[in-house]
């Protein structure tokens, strides 16, 4: 049980370190969350402070959710008779947890989709490259990254049931029950975002050259 809980509260710190907020205050002097739409991510960082910062975010954030899966799969082999998949789902789930809920950055944080893509890629990269390459197909066709990321969270389970596992963590029941877990999570967090899909008002973005 202590090596669950140590896993679960170390992915969450991980997932706290908001790089968005971190870069913004440094790079453009102000809270990215003042801005635009006010979400502590990688969209909102293109549009409110530029290119490189909404980049180096992305990097940052996709490594937050490799590093927390690496620290389970090290402690799993630390600890003996530990449930390994039951780790890194704990892993995976706590860090986008953290990076939505952060408790370094009064619990307000981004939507966990580039978090979550770097916990896809290590839990079984076939998958998290079909979520990448869809998300980024519906943002090219509709020019809505919102609806890209949520398109790429309801996918994920759906792969699940269809393609085979090449990781040990991602096999069994649970990993699907997992894959729907942070399918919702993901979802939960666009919640305004779908709202105002649904009356055609959800901001597009750009892609001519300002």
């Amino acid at each position: 049980m202590v090596a669950y809980i140590i896993v679960a509260l170390i992915a969450y710190l991980i997932g706290s370190i908001n790089f968005s907020i971190i870069i913004s205050k440094r790079m453009a002097g102000f809270d990215v969350r003042e801005k635009g739409s006010g979400n502590a991510g990688t969209t909102n960082m293109l549009r409110s402070v530029g290119k490189e910062a909404a980049l180096i975010t992305l990097v940052s954030d996709i490594l937050k959710g490799i590093v927390a899966i690496v620290v389970a799969i090290i402690i799993g082999a630390i600890w003996q008779d530990l449930d390994r998949a039951l780790l890194v789902q704990l892993a995976a789930l706590l860090v986008v947890i953290g990076h939505t809920f952060p408790v370094f950055f009064q619990f307000k944080g981004g939507k966990g989709v580039a978090t979550s893509l770097g916990v896809l890629l290590m839990i079984n990269w076939k998958i998290g490259l079909i979520c990448l390459v869809f998300a980024l197909v519906l943002i090219a066709l509709t020019r809505m990254v919102s609806l890209g990321s949520v398109g790429a969270a309801i996918l994920y389970p759906i792969l699940v049931l269809f393609i085979d596992t090449n990781f040990t963590v991602s096999e069994g029941t649970g990993y699907f029950v997992f894959s729907v877990l942070l399918a919702l999570i993901v979802a939960f967090n666009h919640r305004t975002n779908i709202k105002r899909m649904l009356e055609g008002k959800e901001n597009k973005i750009s892609f001519k050259k300002s």
